[in-house]
């Protein structure tokens, strides 16, 4: 337990240009109080003894406004960066190295049973406010972009971006012309192209009637 304190505490050093000491780190820092708190409530729960585990992460949840159900697993050298409105859920699994930022969410959809929740690779970088949602898996090496929404598995080194996310790097080389400046509004692509589809059944349907007369 120590030596993970250890390599949180340095994580946090590597990946916070804020962060000043390892004192403040370990006093101050409300994601790696919730990563400590975490790794007890996990044990908890994983021999069964389940009230004490969940009266552990929401006591966290209190202390921190982040919110990690006691079920979910969380690999070394995790970095919470900020943390205000995280929350993880019970059957989330996520890898080593892994840094997300506040307002992330790695939650369900509410129509799956047992895994519901998605699968994080290692080395993975989740930006504020995006939303991962299923149980699906996020590669190694891969960033979220802020703000995202991601539905679907994205392979290993890729970046994703938007809402609902879709990858604009693999492997180091984009795979379209977008930046996240110019980014194309993926529900008026839909409405369009629902607009295409229904005129051309509108077409196909006058020519039947017409054929019938």
């Amino acid at each position: 337990m120590f030596e993970l304190l250890k390599e949180d505490i340095l994580s946090v050093k590597q990946r916070d240009p804020a962060a000043k000491n390892s004192i403040e780190i370990f006093f101050l820092y409300p994601g790696l109080k919730a990563i400590r708190m975490h790794r007890r409530a996990h044990w908890f729960y994983e021999h069964n003894m389940h009230f004490m585990a969940r009266y552990i992460s929401q006591r966290a949840a209190r202390k921190t406004n982040i919110e990690i159900h006691p079920g979910a697993k969380i690999g070394r050298r995790f970095f919470i960066d900020h943390g205000t409105g995280v929350v993880i859920g019970e059957t989330a699994e996520i890898g080593d190295d892994v840094t997300i930022y506040q307002g992330v969410t790695l939650g369900g959809t509410g129509k799956d049973k047992g895994k519901r929740h998605p699968t994080i690779g290692n080395n993975v970088m989740i930006g504020a406010g995006a939303k991962v949602l299923g149980p699906f898996t996020v590669g190694n090496n891969c960033n979220i972009a802020a703000g995202s929404v991601v539905l679907d598995a994205i392979p290993d080194n890729c970046t994703a971006v938007g809402s609902p996310a879709r990858i604009v790097r693999r492997n180091g080389i984009r795979v379209d012309e977008l930046d996240q400046i110019h980014i194309p509004d993926p529900v008026a692509q839909e409405i369009c192209r629902l607009e295409i589809k229904i005129e051309r059944l509108e077409k196909e349907l006058k020519k039947y009637k017409e054929e019938q007369q």
